[in-house]
């Protein structure tokens, strides 16, 4: 399935995806898989454990807004997905807000 509005694959974790969160609750909401390609092909993590604990407190301390993190395990290998859902509320990331439409990310001045 290819990426759209409300799906973003990544092949690993890096703190700079917090905008693409950012984006998803300032829009409609959405998902961002961890550990899969461009294409939605599993890559699997080796890392699950530790972005299990880390990831729920990253983006609420970071955010401030709650969004489930969850390990999903395949015969292809392993990933993570975090469901946002849409906020009543402008959400920023570091001071910038972010808003998806289509299936990319930009950020909007407030």
């Amino acid at each position: 399935m290819p990426e759209t509005q409300n799906i973003e694959y990544k092949s690993s974790w890096r703190d700079e995806f917090l905008r693409e969160i950012c984006g998803f609750a300032n829009a409609q909401g959405g998902t961002l898989y961890i550990g899969k390609d461009d294409n939605g092909n599993i890559v699997s993590l080796k890392n699950t454990k530790k972005l299990l604990e880390d990831l729920p407190n990253k983006i609420t301390a970071i955010l401030g807004i709650v969004a489930d993190v969850n390990l999903r395990e395949t015969e292809q290998g392993d990933y993570i997905e975090i469901v946002v859902e849409p906020q009543p509320n402008p959400v920023n990331y570091k001071g910038e807000y972010h808003y998806r439409s289509g299936s990319t990310k930009f950020a909007v001045d407030r």
